[in-house]
């Protein structure tokens, strides 16, 4: 029996592929600081667990294909608030963003067709775009120039007849850089003029630390059936477990149809769906009381790669993500060297090699993706374990 090339292809994930090593070394005693994930750390709203102890349905029923209604309201609402003006019937709620996003490249894209990406990007979009057989066509960014969006003529030089869709994930993980209002007009005017979609990953919208609130692509009437914006509330209220995303689009085609994708995964999570309809509708103070804590964390990460001599990082400026380029010939052997080689009073750090947020061969080869998940305290050692795991790497070399 031959499983199936769509299977077989499709790459495991890169940011769990090191955690084996990791495992061993724990069985070691030697104490792991997890720095290579985006798992927040932070506890979760109280209104959940009040909400969780509280139910009291006697039927756990199906809810609707398209999700609740109370949850969409909620989810319109709190996008107006953040000057996105949105009905509930433009809301389609996913099991997670992840959903909502192979959602949308089905939608957007015929096998064969092709997206741009600007590159590093969230690895696991590599999974989604070859199962739904969609092929991805990266624009490089660079650490150098703080990811900064690239030009037109870089990105209209990828455009061709399979050309379909442009994704922008603003702010972006891994390298928590934000496309301003007028980086977002310049690939506005290029998806008008082309018309192409505009895929929108703004999962991390309220973690800015400017306090200027990410202008949202669905807030340009001159592509307003253009956009698809994936949404979740993993990251921006710390409920990763919950999974509850969604899909939100002015095109009332563009919602029909993803409605029969979601009809033939019945329904998302009935219980999560009531606790997030809860969350959205008073997240504000929890939003801007976790961005604080975050921004604190972005500084002494920030902070410490540049006391390294060599390392090359650009300043985050939202999300809990980034990116570095260290003084080292490959982040995959220097990652499991940690976990296999070395430690300082039996503890060690784990990072995740940046290559894999990359299409182009050959590039992130050098770079590593720091989440800062950790408490300050950790943080701050695991910065120092770093730092000493550098230059006792250097003297192999």
């Amino acid at each position: 029996m031959k499983i199936s090339n769509r299977v077989s292809s499709t790459i495991s994930s890169p940011l769990r592929k090191f955690v084996p090593y990791a495992e061993a070394a724990k069985k070691k005693g030697i104490k792991v600081y997890h720095l290579n994930i985006g798992q927040p750390d932070l506890e979760i709203p109280k209104q959940i667990k009040s909400k969780i102890n509280n139910f009291k349905e006697d039927v756990l029923a199906y809810t609707h294909s398209a999700g609740t209604i109370e949850l969409r309201t909620a989810w319109s609402k709190y996008l107006k608030s953040q000057n996105v003006k949105i009905k509930p019937e433009d809301v389609i709620v996913a099991t997670g963003g992840s959903e909502a996003m192979l959602w949308a490249l089905l939608l957007m894209l015929n096998p064969g067709e092709e997206m741009i990406v600007f590159e590093p990007f969230y690895s696991n979009y590599k999974s989604l775009a070859k199962i739904s057989g969609v092929k991805l066509v990266p624009v490089t960014t660079k650490v150098e120039e703080n990811f900064c969006l690239s030009s037109d003529t870089e990105i209209k030089k990828q455009i061709t007849k399979k050309t379909k869709a442009i994704l922008v994930v603003n702010p972006s993980n891994p390298t928590g850089t934000i496309y301003s209002k007028k980086d977002l007009l310049r690939l506005v005017n290029i998806a008008k003029k082309n018309k192409l979609w505009l895929l929108a990953d703004e999962t991390y919208r309220e973690l800015v630390f400017s306090g200027k609130p990410v202008y949202s692509l669905l807030r340009f009437p001159e592509v307003k059936d253009q956009v698809i914006l994936v949404d979740s509330v993993s990251k921006r209220l710390s409920v990763c477990g919950a999974r509850i995303g969604c899909l939100v689009s002015h095109n009332k085609e563009v919602t029909a149809n993803t409605l029969k994708l979601a009809q033939a995964r019945l329904a998302s999570p009935a219980i999560e769906q009531q606790i997030v309809c809860n969350l959205l509708k008073n997240c504000k103070s929890y939003t801007k009381q976790i961005t604080k804590e975050y921004y604190k964390r972005s500084q002494v990460v920030y902070q410490g790669l540049q006391k390294i001599p060599g390392v090359v990082s650009s300043k985050p400026a939202g999300a809990f993500y980034i990116i570095a380029k260290l003084p080292i010939d490959d982040s995959e052997k220097f990652v499991q060297w940690m976990l296999e080689k070395f430690n300082h009073n039996k503890e060690t750090v784990m990072v995740s090699p940046a290559k894999d947020f990359y299409m182009t061969n050959g590039k992130g080869k050098n770079e590593v993706r720091i989440a800062y998940v950790l408490s300050i305290p950790k943080l701050k050692r695991a910065m120092e374990l770093l730092q000493l795991g550098i230059n006792q790497y250097q003297k192999k070399m």
